[in-house]
């Protein structure tokens, strides 16, 4: 196991161990030797024993260990989905006025044959990679690059397909002086006017305005360990009780993972993930989700573009509506 094995995750680490001890053993052994099926029979008796345990601790996770599994570095990230779900990929660079934005990435590419645009955040796995890449946290000028494709692909009438995956749009001196939050604002409004199909897939962490500002669309999908909340749970904490390390009380209360917003119908759907995650098997998952896009795609390409756009906007414009009940 390459990388760094979480605390509820050690149990099943522990098995597989041992299953792999017993497998190097039967290597050794003679198929149709006494000693040689038995070690079989314990192999496969070891192997249901593993699928139960993962099953019981990954249907059990609170809020926090889902936020752990989001971070985990062996995560697909953007890049990582894009290679193992689309062919052809061209990247584009720039955004016409200031950089190239190293933690956002986009350009066309071919889905099943189906030319779309993607764009989403890169954080990087390696620290010389997370360097390169902001740790996923975008400046103003990703921003109006990711703006730029989208307005492109709906130029060229494709589809668009973004993926979130950033602990927040970047917070420096020199981001908010070229325009930090115009960016995010601007990209609010036209993202609801393009006139193509535009699918959100959260695919890690969705942290506040730095993932708003990609995360406007036709569908919003949300793998099954990701977040999505207004701030981070060490944020919330470090705000609420001034400590950080309060965050696991701060992500309950937050209600930040999928099952909590898929009741609050801030996202539209659930993307399983494979047992142990999607850094267990990320070609499973990229498949998963692939499938999902091309349904979700193969419907809303049926909508002409003024039908697309109302109800994008309708859907934002209900979000946060409630019912204020009288006292008794």
């Amino acid at each position: 196991m390459n990388g760094p094995i979480l605390d509820f995750e050690k149990p099943i680490y522990e098995l597989e161990k041992r299953i792999n001890d017993l497998k190097e053993l039967a290597d050794h052994q003679e198929d149709d030797s006494l000693e040689g099926l038995e070690l079989t029979r314990e192999i496969a008796a070891l192997e249901q024993k593993l699928d139960r345990l993962a099953q019981e601790i990954y249907s059990k996770l609170t809020r926090w260990q889902r936020v752990q599994l989001a971070r985990h570095p062996r995560r697909p990230c953007t890049l990582d989905f894009i290679s193992l779900m689309c062919t052809d990929f061209v990247e584009l660079h720039g955004d016409r006025g200031f950089a190239d934005d190293k933690a956002m990435v986009g350009g066309f590419a071919k889905m099943d044959g189906k030319p779309v645009m993607v764009v989403g955040q890169q954080k990087g796995k390696d620290t010389k990679q997370k360097l390169y890449r902001n740790f996923g946290m975008t400046h103003p000028e990703g921003y109006r690059k990711a703006l730029r494709l989208m307005q492109l692909a709906s130029r060229f009438n494709k589809p668009v397909v973004v993926l979130v995956d950033t602990p927040g749009a970047f917070p420096g001196i020199g981001a908010e002086e070229r325009g930090q939050a115009e960016a995010i604002a601007r990209n609010l409004r036209e993202m609801t006017r393009l006139e193509v199909p535009v699918i959100i897939n959260i695919i890690g962490e969705g942290a506040s305005g730095g993932a708003l500002g990609i995360g406007v669309g036709d569908r919003v999908f949300m793998l099954e360990n990701a977040w999505y909340s207004v701030i981070s749970p060490e944020g919330c904490a470090a705000i609420l009780w001034r400590d950080s390390a309060k965050a696991p009380e701060a992500a309950e209360a937050l209600k930040l993972s999928a099952p909590d917003l898929m009741r609050l119908k801030v996202i539209d759907q659930i993307i399983p993930e494979p047992n142990g995650g999607a850094h267990r098997d990320p070609k499973a998952q990229a498949q998963i989700l692939k499938r999902e896009i091309l349904s979700a795609l193969n419907e809303l390409e049926q909508l002409k573009p003024h039908e697309l756009i109302d109800q994008r906007i309708a859907k934002f414009r209900v979000m946060g509506e409630y019912v204020e009940r009288g006292r008794e």
